[in-house]
């Protein structure tokens, strides 16, 4: 059949659409998406034709067919779960910590309605969104007051603007981080309206280095825990307690971005310490700021904890309205901070803290409810194996430290990198997706963070390989 005739042959929009709804596939998706959606793929239709790359009619139901899967496509969510097994407990693109249960309970059950987010139920009154978190997390780290902010980044602007805009901030060259993003802190201290003033050398900062650097334009001394880099060899820093009395001293407060931040001592759990929200409080500090979604194993916010009076200047910064957080950051957060009134339980309950500190032995007997499934797939294309591999942290927090764990290891017959890379492809674009890494002609699957071998065996069950 010629061109003029195949389109000619193409069917009305109007009478697709009567297909459709005799069909009952056109309540679903609404009438006016639909005839824009056969509108766009007649067109396609048309142009195929013109190009030579139809040269049949195409039937009414594969003309519907196909409107239906592009409506179907487009309505896809984006934001799917993945199954993180690249062997990056806190992996920043993949949404770091996993929500409790009791958080995700009471994020459905918030949802659901209205909520008194700033109304006081008593005297029935405009209230505070803080007072849902503000006890909650005095409580646990004993600092006097406490709001919160949208991210830590922000919870780091909004400090360095309400103390030193116009100001000098004095901090150690060796503590100038830039972490994941291109997040930079002497950019952060440009946008804040603050100014930099280095202290010591990159690896070297006394007392004495900041003592000399105030000046009465000076409006903050500050710490970054450098969370994802090391200093090893000739180094030496100036600790809290020491920028404390300084600060006490000269009036200046001390502000401390902790990044990671963590309320509970990670040695209790086998893990290599890190600072505590806690320590620092007691080391004087007067203002400190921490992530919500890493080592806290929270959703992402930023928390700032301190010194009542210097709080108080924080809520009243008009930059703390664009940072706030919603009502569900507040009912999330708050679930997973209720989990720390009772840390005996913590590794049950909280994700976080149960892979990080999960026992080799367990990620073993898992590796090997999945191997016999797994070979059966696909060892016409690829050698399976459980392998002993190494676990990061990940997120910044103890970039040194890691943890011994296992992984399957899928390396290909023919040792070609395009069939390794097709192969990972493959699992990302299951319907339950499952990320892994590549490394050194395999394709690993590290164990640690799946808590049940049925989650991945349910997951490649969608797995076809030719």
């Amino acid at each position: 059949m010629d061109k003029e005739k195949l389109l000619r042959s193409i069917p009305s929009v109007d009478k697709i659409l009567f297909f459709l709804k005799k069909e009952e596939r056109l309540l679903e998706h609404g009438n006016i998406r639909t005839t824009s959606v056969i509108r766009s793929t007649l067109a396609e239709v048309r142009e195929k034709i013109e190009r030579g790359k139809i040269t049949a009619t195409p039937t009414m139901k594969q003309i519907s067919d196909l409107v239906i899967d592009t409506i179907e496509t487009e309505n896809e969510n984006s934001l799917k779960t993945v199954i993180n097994l690249t062997g990056t407990v806190l992996h920043t693109n993949l949404g770091r910590a996993v929500l409790p249960d009791i958080a995700i309970q009471n994020l459905a059950s918030l949802g659901a309605g209205t909520n008194n987010l700033e109304y006081e139920l008593i005297d029935g009154k405009r209230g505070d969104r803080d007072i849902h978190m503000e006890t909650l997390i005095t409580e646990l780290t004993g600092a006097e007051s406490a709001t919160v902010v949208n991210n830590n980044a922000a919870a780091v602007l909004l400090c360095l603007n309400t103390f030193a805009q116009g100001k000098e901030v004095c901090i150690s060259r060796g503590e100038l981080v830039e972490i994941g993003g291109s997040f930079r802190i002497p950019e952060v201290m440009e946008k804040s309206g603050s100014t930099l003033r280095e202290v010591g050398t990159t690896n070297r900062t006394h007392l004495r280095d900041y003592e000399a650097a105030i000046t009465e334009n000076t409006g903050l001394l500050m710490k970054t825990h450098t969370s994802n880099y090391k200093i090893q060899g000739f180094t030496h820093e100036v600790e809290h307690h020491e920028l404390s009395n300084l600060s006490a001293k000269t009036k200046i407060p001390l502000f401390s971005d902790l990044g990671s931040g963590t309320l509970v001592d990670m040695e209790k759990f086998d893990l290599p310490h890190e600072t505590t929200v806690q320590e620092l409080i007691e080391s004087g500090t007067d203002l400190i700021s921490f992530s919500g979604d890493k080592l806290l194993g929270g959703p992402q916010a930023g928390i700032i904890v301190g010194k009542k009076n210097l709080i108080s200047r924080i809520k009243e910064n008009p930059l703390r309205r664009a940072l706030r957080v919603d009502k569900l950051t507040i009912t999330a957060l708050r679930a997973v901070l209720q989990l720390y009134l009772h840390p005996e339980q913590l590794t049950l309950n909280l994700p976080t803290l149960a892979h990080l500190s999960r026992k080799k032995e367990e990620i073993f007997s898992v590796g090997q409810e999945i191997l016999p499934e797994l070979k059966n797939k696909l060892s016409s294309i690829a050698s399976i194996d459980l392998l002993a591999v190494k676990s990061q942290i990940g997120s910044g927090a103890l970039p040194l430290d890691q943890l011994d764990s296992f992984a399957i290891s899928i390396r290909p017959v023919d040792q070609l990198d395009s069939t390794l890379q097709e192969l990972s492809k493959k699992f990302r674009m299951l319907p339950n997706p499952v990320a892994g890494r590549v490394t050194d002609g395999k394709l690993l699957f590290d164990l640690r963070t799946l808590d049940k071998a049925s989650l991945f065996l349910e997951a490649i069950s969608d797995l076809h390989i030719r």
